[in-house]
């Protein structure tokens, strides 16, 4: 049996693709088990994905694992997830040092638990010196906090003298948001049939080509993010300008 992986292009892949993991919970719920169970299932996805992007040559694969809305659940639930990634970060390291793979992390990663944040660290320490792909785990974050983080930085840098207003850009904008360094995600991926982007990379998705799977969670695997690349690889990206344009390059 082929597989899609052998329709993508190695010369149009994305640098940047983004996911938005949906569905853990309602998945769960139609097994007849607890929302924690269906986090616990949606880890063999993250493998499996991060695999699958490494396998081709991306870049960046950035995955949304927490936001900052995400706190108001349950206590029980937020408590049994805290662990969740604190075991798979332990038990997932290996896996990262065999592909070549760089753990980042962006968000208010401080408000994290200590025992996360920790363990947190040390993986992307001891990962940092790969040059394959950087997965990036986007933990307690949203864009509007991120927005926040910002501006407070950047008013910091004009109170001190350091930046004058008029000189404020994009590139000033981009260079101290939270994925300051990366390129922005050419594609962004969304699970469980949800159509909306949940305070997500708001400044970063400008041009960002979306996808979205009806598909849990959980139930995502390497064929279903080959669909997604083989997908964005058939899309004409303008960027503002017509057709004809975009065919003279």
């Amino acid at each position: 049996m082929s597989s899609l992986k052998e329709k993508i292009s190695k010369e149009k892949l994305p640098r940047h693709v983004a996911i938005i993991m949906d569905g853990n919970g309602r998945w769960a719920k139609l097994q007849g088990k607890n929302r924690v169970y269906g986090h616990q299932n949606g880890v063999t996805s993250v493998r499996e994905v991060t695999e699958a992007a490494a396998e081709i040559g991306l870049e960046y694969l950035t995955l949304y694992a927490w936001s900052t809305e995400n706190w108001k659940r349950p206590k029980e639930e937020v408590d049994a997830l805290m662990s969740l990634l604190v075991s798979t970060l332990n038990n997932e390291k290996k896996t990262l040092l065999k592909n070549n793979v760089r753990l980042r992390a962006i968000g208010d990663l401080k408000s994290l638990p200590g025992k996360l944040y920790e363990q947190l660290l040390e993986t992307i320490h001891d990962t940092a010196h790969l040059t394959g792909l950087t997965l990036v785990l986007a933990l307690s974050y949203s864009a509007r906090w991120e927005m926040v983080h910002a501006v407070r930085e950047i008013a910091r840098q004009v109170s001190e003298g350091k930046l004058a207003p008029s000189h404020i850009d994009q590139i000033t904008i981009s260079n101290n948001l939270a994925t300051a360094g990366m390129p922005d995600p050419e594609l962004l991926i969304r699970t469980s049939g949800e159509y909306r982007i949940s305070n997500f990379m708001l400044y970063q998705l400008a041009y960002s080509e979306l996808y979205f799977s009806e598909k849990m969670w959980p139930d995502f695997r390497k064929e279903d993010f080959y669909e997604a690349i083989a997908d964005f690889q058939c899309r004409e990206r303008r960027f503002g300008k017509i057709s004809e344009q975009i065919k003279q390059h």
